[in-house]
């Protein structure tokens, strides 16, 4: 959305989370004396004080509570908090409403600056790794979105001509109708269906992030995923293949990334654990080729680059047990992808919020590798113990735990747990029991340091 567009329409900033408060800096700075709406589900005494003094400053109508999105009625334009569904304020548009986010005014405004990079899994990672590539090749560069700061806080520095790598969630790139200069596709799996109707409304948002690219844009993708074999097929940009199987692109050869017929990297210098991480790094490495960051470059980048917190980090060795954390991974995929990069795990902590995912593939990858102990939280950890059950074998059948909060649930990790390797990487959501990932994370690691002492 342009800047003329705003500043002639009154405005309803939708959600006070960390993007709603950054839209209305955005927009007070822009126009001073402009009155803005604001709309939120929480009720006025249930804010933070810093809240509660944005909302007496001058110019300011707050709309609080259960009726918040009533307001929606009285503004012309609505910039929307990502965590809001579309679906769920639809009944109070009418067709002269203008619905947008802070992602489409950034992307309207600087899209040719921006390298958007999406996936279910292993964006932050990938996001933080070019980012720092190029800060290192020397380019002028910042990170924005879900990994940095939001990107409308940014919107003046962007007159400068500066790279902007944006970490783009499904929620995001939800309702656009422009895509980003360089756009970087992970994989695609079953995610967020709570929010979105069924996979394929989950998909179609996530191609937002190519479905408006011209010939002059660059569409970077994993080989490996026939979805996006097919997307890039259907794109009008110049398309970039990673991947294990491909032949151009950025590839593999003799233990080498390699980047069209340019040695990039040895794999085994790749600090970063799992085959996963292996095409987090491979779609680095193409981003900076691109932009003609040196292989000694990219080299030195990815060789100190250590896992982002939650992210298959390792916590710490207690009586010779290695302890992970990868509370991120809230999908079987990205749990299966942890056990195979990981040796020797004699106790995995799965389970969570319920969204109705199938654990099939990942039950059958614990019988594959017998792993000795299953702690499992609620509700999901219910439904893995019952099919754990079903189709174990006499020659293998886990000791089961069932647990109710992360105390218990380390407690009965460093009991039963000798050797090798403990692993928290839960296949499911985190609501319900913690706030989110980070929170389960945290006291994950809480919970080990303190009792470990004892």
């Amino acid at each position: 959305m342009k800047l003329d567009l705003l500043k002639q329409k009154t405005i309803l900033i939708l959600g006070l989370g960390r993007e709603g408060k950054s839209s209305l800096r955005f927009l007070r700075r822009l126009f001073p004396n402009k009155k803005i709406g604001l709309a939120d589900q929480v009720e006025f005494k249930k804010l933070n004080k810093n809240l509660k003094k944005l909302i007496k400053l001058r110019n300011i109508k707050a709309f609080l509570g259960p009726g918040y999105l009533e307001a929606i009625k009285k503004y012309e334009v609505i910039i929307k908090t990502p965590g809001i569904p579309t679906e769920k304020i639809k009944p109070y548009l009418s067709e002269n409403h203008i619905l947008t986010s802070q992602t489409d005014i950034f992307l309207e405004n600087y899209g040719n600056q921006v390298i958007g990079i999406t996936g279910t899994k292993g964006k932050s990672t990938t996001s933080t790794l070019i980012y720092e590539i190029l800060k290192k090749g020397g380019k002028r560069v910042e990170l924005i979105g879900n990994i940095g700061k939001p990107p409308l806080d940014f919107f003046k520095k962007g007159k400068r001509k500066c790279l902007f790598v944006f970490e783009l969630s499904s929620h995001q790139l939800q309702g656009l109708k422009i895509s980003p200069k360089i756009a970087v596709f992970l994989n695609i799996y079953k995610e967020h269906l709570d929010y979105y109707k069924n996979f394929q409304e989950y998909f179609s948002t996530k191609r937002n992030i190519t479905r408006w690219q011209t010939e002059k844009d660059i569409f970077i993708f994993n080989y490996e995923i026939s979805a996006l074999r097919k997307l890039a097929s259907q794109t009008k940009a110049k398309t970039i293949p990673f991947g294990f199987h491909n032949k151009k692109g950025c590839y593999l050869k003799n233990g080498w990334i390699v980047f069209e017929d340019t040695k990039i990297l040895p794999i085994k210098e790749i600090p970063l654990k799992g085959r996963h991480n292996l095409l987090n790094v491979m779609a680095a490495v193409t981003v900076s080729s691109v932009f003609d960051i040196s292989p000694n470059i990219i080299r030195k980048v990815v060789c100190k680059f250590k896992s982002l917190e939650h992210r298959l980090e390792f916590v710490g060795r207690f009586k010779g047990v290695s302890y992970y954390n990868d509370s991120l991974a809230t999908v079987p995929e990205a749990t299966m992808e942890a056990l195979e990069a990981l040796q020797n795990i004699e106790t995995l902590m799965l389970g969570g919020y319920e969204r109705k995912q199938d654990f099939t593939e990942l039950i059958k990858m614990i019988i594959k590798k017998k792993i000795p102990n299953l702690i499992l939280f609620p509700e999901t950890g219910k439904r893995i113990y019952k099919e754990i059950q079903k189709i174990a074998t006499k020659k293998y059948k886990p000791k089961c735990f069932l647990v109710n909060n992360m105390e218990e649930a380390v407690k009965t990790a460093l009991k039963v747990t000798k050797k090798g390797t403990c692993l928290l990487s839960p296949a499911s959501a985190s609501f319900g029991l913690f706030k989110d990932y980070k929170d389960r994370g945290d006291q994950f690691k809480k919970y080990l340091q303190k009792l470990a002492k004892k």
